[in-house]
């Protein structure tokens, strides 16, 4: 567990205690005395005890389970209940509840396999949209504390709170702690916080306390800390690479710290550097707020093999829809589309085609994903179906009228029309489909 629930080597020194549940920073109740397990203003036991409690402002904020969370908070009769958010005996599942944890599920896990293990789990459907727009909010939450929000994903984000101590009239750690408070509060969604002093160390301690968590690691203790910690808590040391440490007799971050950096690097290279830095806890690397998003993408997984021309389009086409409406939410255009599919042998297929401009509608972006997919039809069944937008280039210069095509321009002034309608009237207001699209019940969506 990560040294910030207990005292950690506290001294008079030390920075005073911190509520997590009402904000107060109670002082020893007398000289070289010190205060109980729980907080003296309002009775809570979640006082946050740190040395460098006041010094370090980098953050990590994950949500805790946050898709199932939402449907949580949107269903209380859910409250109590296993929940899975995901669907389809073939699909995998996308999160799930704690009390789904505790019985054995996943993430990523097969779906037949997490039913098993917790039979009388609620399965439900993933609502991208739904978890976007939260997951938005909670954005604006953050960037309201600093400007140096780096988002990781939809639902976790770095923060670096340096220098907006006078500002808030609080420290970093009191203004993530309320923070905490309000999402909780406002949105209905729980988060957990990990404070240290850089990004390695913070998204370490936002995962130890979970959920409703607050963790620290300072500086002064983070070598001793990851001494005997596994090299898998380092990123990109995954289940491979692990192994190629293992076979060079090296389990433990503790080890890492032994080697000669000179000799890390001449046996794995730049990653070896890396491993001698972060070994250390060090990372230099700072909060970047305008860290690129180099593609936007959809996919989906049915619960049946598909071989079928039409069908397959017919996916394609709500695919194409959601790529869009997602370019057009965040004024971005693109010049490649890329087609995935994944066949019944679980063999990954990609195609990529280069427009002469960049774009956002989806129907560009269906009739250069049709082209790559027609000639894969050729008999093989497919389990997955993909598109995504890449390379991407100023929005003002996207989808001027193509004199090649001049339907095209119809269909362009078509699909704004309909855009126009679903932001009026809803999502669901104006539908557009193919052929036998009815027929097809994909299992999972994937952003």
């Amino acid at each position: 567990m990560a040294p910030s629930e207990h005292d950690a080597g506290e001294s008079p020194a030390t920075a005073r205690p911190l509520c997590r549940d009402c904000g107060a920073r109670p002082q020893r109740l007398a000289p070289g005395g010190s205060l109980g397990p729980r907080c003296p203003v309002c009775g809570s036991p979640r006082l946050l005890r740190h040395r460098e409690l006041d010094s370090l402002s980098i953050a990590h904020i994950d949500c805790d389970a946050f898709y199932a969370s939402v449907e949580k908070r949107d269903n209380p009769e859910l409250a109590d209940r296993p929940v899975i958010v995901g669907g389809g005996k073939r699909g995998v599942v996308s999160t799930c509840c704690y009390i789904a944890r505790i019985r054995g599920v996943r993430s990523a896990m097969p779906m037949f396999k997490a039913l098993e293990a917790c039979p009388d789990a609620v399965v439900i459907k993933p609502d991208m949209e739904k978890y976007g727009r939260v997951g938005r909010e909670i954005r604006e939450r953050m960037r309201a504390l600093t400007p140096l929000v780096e988002p990781l994903s939809i639902d976790e984000a770095f923060l670096d709170l340096g220098g907006t101590q006078k500002l808030h009239r609080a420290t970093p750690a009191e203004a993530l702690a309320r923070l905490a408070r309000e999402i909780e509060r406002d949105i209905g969604v729980t988060v957990s916080v990990g404070l240290a002093a850089n990004k390695f160390l913070a998204k370490i301690a936002s995962d130890f306390d979970k959920p409703r968590g607050f963790s620290v690691i300072g500086a002064a203790e983070a070598a001793r800390f990851l001494a005997d910690k596994p090299v898998g808590l380092i990123w990109g040391v995954g289940k491979v690479f692990q192994e190629k440490l293992a076979a060079d007799g090296i389990r433990t971050i503790g080890q890492l710290q032994t080697r000669d950096p000179v000799d890390l690097a001449r046996r794995y290279g730049a990653m070896g550097l890396r491993l001698a830095e972060l070994a250390h806890g060090r990372d230099r690397r700072s909060v970047s707020p305008d860290r690129e998003v180099k593609s936007v993408s959809n996919e989906t997984t049915f619960d049946t093999d598909i071989a079928d021309l039409e069908r397959l389009r017919a996916v394609l086409r709500r695919l194409s829809e959601k790529v869009s409406e997602r370019l057009k939410s965040a004024e971005l255009a693109g010049r490649t589309v890329t087609l995935k599919l994944k066949t019944s042998e679980f063999r990954t297929v990609t195609r990529s085609r280069s427009l002469s401009d960049p774009t956002q509608l989806a129907d560009r972006i269906f009739s250069a994903g049709d082209a790559l997919l027609r000639p894969e039809v050729d008999g093989r069944r497919y389990r997955l179906i993909g598109i995504g937008v890449s390379e991407f280039a100023d929005p003002v210069q996207a989808d001027p009228d193509d004199l090649v095509d001049p339907a095209a321009g119809q269909r362009a002034k078509a699909e704004r029309a309909v855009d126009a309608l679903r932001e009026k009237f809803g999502r669901n207001s104006v539908e557009l489909g193919l052929t036998r699209a009815a027929d097809i019940r994909p299992q999972r969506d994937r952003s």
